[in-house]
Parts: structure tokens; sequence; C-alpha cells
């Protein structure tokens, strides 16, 4: 049999990590819902035209769809792609149903996406996203703008990813500041500025002048992104910088509103921060980024933004406001880094053992009525001596051993916690393991 060889960029879990995602994942749609989201999914393909229309070099991203024996059709170009993010499906979404839905639409949408780039630490070419998104028909309120960062503060607050800090801008700003100081190539200056981190800031200073800033519009530009802080008094700095412009006005006006709002409801955790650009030229307004507070390094792993114009039919536009978490990319670097663990690779809390093979109908019957209780279980797989049947449950962290009786009664036995070594006699219809150990338990693990 030829040896099997991993293919890069398409994370598989163990089972132990696998718990970790799964918490996880309850934990976003549990808080999506709690703020009223609901649910939708989508198709994982969409045309490549609309795929490559989103104001990206997208097209070296994507994956084409063919089938491999597809007759006459296989000489054509391939006209389907898998989507690369769950913005450009939604959009189409709304749009094919928009006669249906009530507006402002609330939508959660978790859901796998493929993107055609190298593979690296936290990037992969397969990866599961989370959504939230708002879209109304002709305006949007710019409260839901204000809304996003909460509910993403609401989830990770529950979440064991420790300090964390979400950076906001609006993308007004920016393009305010640099209309002002006249430059007019507003979305080229916001592409190089969203560089600062990866280059630093000789190296935009540098790109800048080589796009036609000159050198005092180059110091001005890294002068606003330089600015941030916990409060409204970005508003002061920026206007010490002496640049005025309607637009610059507007959001410095919206980003107040957005940093009041997380002052009063998620002190700490949101912050302006003027360098943030967001690279898609879509964003109109606010936008978001989201770091561990000391793996700066490792990037965002929750971004968005606001768009005006993403999705129109010819009569109607629908503005809308979102937010995506990278639930593949912070998995992948936490349980990378071993800074989350489960207890236990299973979600079985209980063994039960098996005395014989001729008695297996008994361990079964006490598993079902734990079950019927919430209480997960397996059987042992064999009847092993009792050692090696704990030895069975102590490899998968299982913490609670059945030993059924014999005393007629077929749910009676007793528990051992394999961890103490305490022994019990009890009874399936009655007996409850401690709350800590019903479920598998999400670890942080200590922070170097």
């Amino acid at each position: 049999m030829s040896r099997v060889s991993p293919i890069s960029g398409f994370p598989e879990f163990l089972p132990a990590d696998r718990i970790v995602e799964q918490h996880f994942l309850d934990v976003i749609r549990e808080t999506f819902e709690l703020h009223g989201f609901c649910s939708i999914e989508t198709r994982s393909v969409e045309p490549i035209e609309r795929l490559s229309a989103q104001g990206e070099d997208t097209d070296k991203e994507i994956y084409a769809i063919s089938r491999l024996a597809g007759g006459g059709d296989n000489s054509r170009e391939p006209s389907l792609g898998l989507h690369f993010d769950m913005t450009v499906p939604f959009a189409r979404y709304v749009l094919e149903n928009a006669g249906k839905l009530n507006f402002p639409f609330r939508r959660y949408q978790i859901q796998k996406a493929w993107r055609g780039e190298r593979p690296q630490e936290g990037r992969y070419r397969e990866f599961t996203q989370a959504d939230i998104d708002v879209v109304d028909v002709g305006e949007l309120s710019p409260h839901f703008e204000a809304e996003m960062p909460l509910v993403v503060a609401d989830a990770f607050g529950k979440l064991p990813i420790g300090e964390y800090v979400i950076q906001v801008n609006n993308r007004k700003i920016p393009e305010g500041f640099y209309l002002g100081i006249g430059l007019d190539d507003v979305p080229g200056t916001l592409r190089i500025v969203d560089k600062l981190d990866k280059v630093g800031p000789d190296a935009v200073r540098t790109m800048l002048v080589a796009a036609g800033a000159t050198d005092q519009q180059a110091a001005q530009c890294l002068a606003l992104a330089g600015i941030r802080t916990a409060d409204t008094s970005f508003v002061d700095r920026v206007r010490e910088l002496g640049v005025s412009h309607p637009t610059l006005d507007d959001g410095l006006t919206a980003l107040s509103a957005v940093i009041e709002a997380g002052a009063a409801n998620a002190p700490g955790r949101i912050v302006a921060d003027l360098r943030i650009a967001r690279g898609l030229d879509y964003y109109t307004g606010t936008v978001y980024e989201t770091q561990l507070i000391g793996y700066e390094s490792w990037g965002s792993f929750c971004s968005g933004g606001r768009y005006d114009a993403l999705a129109s039919d010819g009569r109607h536009t629908y503005p809308g406001v979102g937010i995506s978490i990278g639930v593949s990319r912070l998995l992948g670097l936490l349980i990378g880094k071993g800074l989350v663990t489960s207890s236990r690779s299973t979600p079985a809390c209980v063994l039960v053992a098996l005395v014989s093979e001729d008695q297996r109908s008994n361990s079964s019957a006490v598993a079902k009525a734990l079950r019927d209780r919430g209480i997960a279980c397996e059987v042992a797989p064999a009847a092993a001596k009792f050692g090696k049947q704990i030895r069975y449950a102590e490899r998968r962290g299982i913490p609670f051993v059945w030993f059924p009786g014999d005393t007629g009664d077929a749910l009676a036995g007793e528990v051992k916690d394999i961890r103490s070594g305490e022994q019990l006699p009890v009874s399936a219809s009655s007996w409850q393991p401690p709350a800590a150990d019903l479920r598998p338990v999400v670890h942080t693990s200590p922070r170097a």
C-alpha cells in the first residue's frame, strides 16, 4: 500500500483538538443567536465572474470547478469557483431573496471557504469562517457599525483565548485626510498604508513617495496611521494635524460613536486605531481588525467593515456591515502553540466495563440508561481484565469506569473515579457525575 502524504493547507484536527474546535463553534453560534442573528447557509460555488469582481486580485486565489469527464464541456473554461469568503455569496443571496427577507436582515453564517494561497502558519487553503452581517435597503443605520464589535467581544469573553483587542477605524477618516492633503488616489494610498504591519513605516514612506506623494504628504499619512486611543481623544489628535475635509469630519463622528459604545459595553476591548485600512475596496465606513495581546505577530483573526454598494439590483442598493471570525486561523494558532487543549479526546464521561461477552447486553442496558439522562458513555470494546479496561479509559481521558453489579438489578453497579480511586455503589437511574466531568473541558494553557 502506498504511503499517504498530507496536502498542505487543508487542516484536519485530532479528536481532542476537534473537541476544542466544536466548543468554539458552539459558543460563537450561541452568541450570534443571543444577539438575534439567524442562520443561513449558501452554496459552496459562485460564478467566477462574480468572485473576480470584488476589487481584489482574486483570480489567482479562486479554485475553479470543472468535471474530470465532461465530454465537450471539458474544452471550455470553467465558469464556477469555490467561494473564498462569505461576503460574496451573502451579497448574491440577498439579491436573490430580497422579496422574502425582512429588513434590516440579520444573519450569521458558519461555513468552509477556500482560497488558493500559499499555505503557512495560520493561513490555509480550506478554512472555516463565522460571519455576521446586517443588511438594509437603501440606508443602514450607523448604530449597527457599533454593534458588530460588541457581538464579537461577547463571544470572545466566553472563549479561552486570553486578552485581545478589537481595533477600529473608519475608511472616511483616511479618505478625507488624504484628499485634504492633496492625495487623490485614495485606494492606492490605502493599499500601501495597509502594509505597515508587514513592512514597517520606512518602507511605507518609500512606497508612498514612489506612488507620487511628496515627503511631507507621506509623513502626514504616517502621522495619521500612528494615532491609537482607547477613547475619543483620537479626534483631537487628528485635528492637531491641521487637515480638514467634510469626509474626514463624517468619519471622525462615526468612529467616535463606535468607540463610545465600546467603552460603555465592552470596556478595554475596543480601540480606535487609525492605521487599520483593510485592503478590500468595497469597505466604505467602519473597519475592524482583532489581535491577541502578546501575539500581535499573528495578525488579525477577526475583521470586517461597512459596505454601501456591494449588493445592488439596479433599483435598490443593499448597504451592510459585517464582521468575520477566522475560526480555523485562530484555532490553528492556539492549538498549534499549545495554548488551548481539551481535558479528553472523547465526549464519553463513563466507560461501562464489560464482564464477559455473554453479559454485553447488561453493560449496554447501563449505557442506555446513562445516555437517556444525558451522560455520554461507551461500552468497553472487549471483555478484557478490568485493569486493561481502566487503562483504556485512562488513555482517552474518560474519568469514570462503571462496573456492572451482580444483584439482579441490571442498572445497579459501582462507579470508579479512576483519578482518585474512589469507588461507590450506584444506580444508572440516578447517579450523576460532577458537572465539571459531564462534558470535556477546554483548558487554557499557561502562556509564555
